[in-house]
């Protein structure tokens, strides 16, 4: 198997590239996923991307996996990353294109010669139902849980993917690996989710750190930097234009009409890469 590194704000992704890819889609099984994306047994990543042109050959689909072989319905880094290398493979050019995904269509358009990419992600939902989370049908704003004895106030936000997003603990990494794997798996949220802890710096800027969900901690992420930016557009804290800084870096985020949500960031590539099927026989020790 052949593929493309690449990072979004050191949020890398391999991008598969050899070989018949509905059939390789097909054989990458969860312990396989989970031993190319290994960071020590395998290639490293936080993800894998399995994509092409879709059956009109107009526009493209893509297959997200994250590093523990569970599927992500959408990501907004790795929908950059695959524009990127579809721009790098010239298989698109600066024409707007659409890309499929299982958590809805974005339209993506490459600029500055891909080191930067524009994703039209779709819209945020507030709405219990469709991130989902337990309970009654309701928006999720300002609620509350309990955990081991601590309240935590959040929002929750679905672009294709859940979000929960924090709003009264410290913005930091420890806050990040000490809450966010505790809330990834609270019984609230049936699909398990991704967790966000949101600061407000000023009505143009927010910062957050990020628990991404089956992945862990993380440096940057473009689903998280919608549903943040949302939630404090939402709450009234920032206009509709918003900077998004994380440890990795900075994503743009435009909330339109209904929360229609345009992402612009940064894609750096890393190289090629050709993985050695024999590491596919070594056991990862438990």
């Amino acid at each position: 198997m052949e593929f493309l590194k690449y990072h979004a704000l050191g949020n890398d992704y391999l991008v598969l590239t050899s070989g018949d890819l509905e059939s390789a889609e097909e054989e990458l099984t969860v312990e396989k996923i989970r031993k190319i994306c290994h960071r020590n047994f395998g290639l490293g990543s936080d993800g894998l991307l399995v994509g092409g042109r879709d059956s009109s050959g107009k526009g493209f689909k893509l297959t997200i996996f994250n590093p523990d072989g569970s599927l992500a319905e959408k990501s907004g880094n790795g929908l950059r990353i695959f524009a990127r290398s579809l721009w790098d493979r010239k298989m698109v050019n600066v024409s707007p294109f659409q890309i499929m995904t299982s958590g809805g269509p974005v339209s993506a358009r490459i600029k500055d010669l891909g080191k930067f990419v524009i994703v039209e992600m779709g819209r945020v939902s507030f709405q219990s139902d469709i991130i989902p989370v337990t309970g009654k049908s309701r928006e999720v704003i300002n609620e509350t849980l309990e955990i081991n004895g601590e309240k935590i106030t959040f929002c929750s936000a679905n672009i294709g993917n859940p979000h929960c997003i924090v709003l009264n603990l410290n913005v930091t990494r420890q806050e990040a690996i000490r809450v966010g794997p505790l809330l990834e798996k609270h019984s609230n949220f049936p699909n398990d989710t991704n967790v966000q802890f949101l600061e407000v710096m000023n009505r143009k800027t927010i910062r957050i750190e990020i628990w991404e969900r089956g992945v862990g901690y993380t440096l940057a992420s473009g689903s998280s930097s919608s549903a943040a930016a949302a939630v404090a557009y939402r709450l009234g804290y920032c206009d509709a234009e918003i900077s998004v800084l994380m440890p990795g870096g900075q994503i743009d985020i435009t909330i339109g009409e209904n929360y229609e949500i345009t992402m612009k960031g940064s894609v750096t590539r890393i190289g090629k890469i050709k993985l050695d099927l024999e590491c596919m026989d070594f056991e990862i020790p438990a």
